[in-house]
């Protein structure tokens, strides 16, 4: 560890060499001393640009503590624990590729865990920034598939299964290895397949270990959302996604806890469609069937399809 270093931040990269600058430089720009933190930006097998961008942009801020490495396994798991095996600061933190962080974003985050001595861990906001725009179909449920994270208006500890999205999330450097990092059996996103619920293992397993996680909505991000990828394939990857994450998890607990888990994944399927005719009687009738979609492409994941 380096006295110096007050936090690290991870972030792994897979094709997005059109958005991996703004995520490095909503870094470089923080209101946190640049010698207070490290950047470490982990390429994932990126077939585009990704690479050479991210090397010239940490040429051109030398002043700045950015660090390269790449991961031949493919899988965001695979890729964090990568980042995270190399962190010289008692503070790690994980941001996404195409997320720009507010200004004061690691100030606040340091501040936190010094007034926060019993926090185990901690989550904060990611907003959308639809590209060009919202689209009219998307609804608050949906929009969790696109990132959309807002678990409390005030500063709070997370209960009843609740716990921080991976793109803008804080553990302790010490507690990351005490649970070995991310399950890499839940690796995210390899080729077209989506085998999601990394970070919901992650914070379970800290939750075991009796570790408070708290959410400070404060601790801002926005995530970049382009309207135009958001097809009926890419929504069905990411819905089955969470949905085949969530049978790899349960079953390597017990074949009764699947049974629990598709009972509970029936019954959301139920008050989707509860919600989907409030929205109609609303006069939003085309947000109806996405949020219906979304419970059955989960259900299809979790049967393994």
């Amino acid at each position: 560890m380096s006295d110096a270093l007050k936090i690290s931040v991870v972030i792994c990269t897979y094709n997005r060499a059109d958005y991996i600058a703004d995520a490095m430089d909503s870094l470089y720009h923080q209101t946190l001393d640049r010698k207070a933190f490290e950047a470490i930006i982990v390429n994932n097998n990126s077939t585009d640009n990704t690479k050479e961008v991210c090397l010239n942009y940490i040429a051109e801020h030398a002043d700045a503590n950015f660090y390269f490495l790449e991961e031949q396994q493919q899988g965001a798991s695979f890729a964090r624990n990568k980042g995270a095996s190399i962190v010289r600061s008692p503070l790690l933190c994980f941001l996404d590729d195409d997320a720009i962080a507010d200004k004061d974003y690691l100030e606040r985050i340091v501040n936190f865990f010094e007034h926060h001595s019993d926090a185990g861990g901690l989550g904060g906001r990611i907003i959308p920034k639809y590209i060009p725009e919202e689209p009219k179909w998307m609804s608050y449920y949906v929009s969790s598939l696109v990132g959309n994270f807002d678990y409390s208006k005030e500063v709070s500890v997370f209960t009843n299964g609740k716990y921080p999205i991976e793109s803008n999330m804080v553990i302790r450097t010490k507690d990351f290895f005490e649970v070995n990092g991310f399950n890499v059996a839940l690796p995210g996103v390899v080729g077209t397949l989506r085998i999601g619920g990394e970070g919901k293992e992650f914070f379970y397993k800290l939750i075991a270990l009796g570790k408070k996680i708290y959410y400070d909505p404060a601790i801002r991000v926005q995530h970049i959302v382009e309207v135009k990828k958001l097809t009926k394939e890419y929504m069905y990857r990411v819905a089955s996604g969470i949905g085949r994450g969530e049978r790899r998890r349960v079953l390597a607990i017990s074949k009764f806890a699947f049974i629990k888990k598709n009972i509970e994944y029936i019954f959301k399927l139920g008050a989707s469609i509860i919600l989907a005719i409030k929205y109609s009687l609303q006069g939003h009738p085309a947000k109806a069937w996405p949020v219906i979609q979304f419970r059955i492409d989960a259900i299809k994941g979790l049967l393994n399809h």
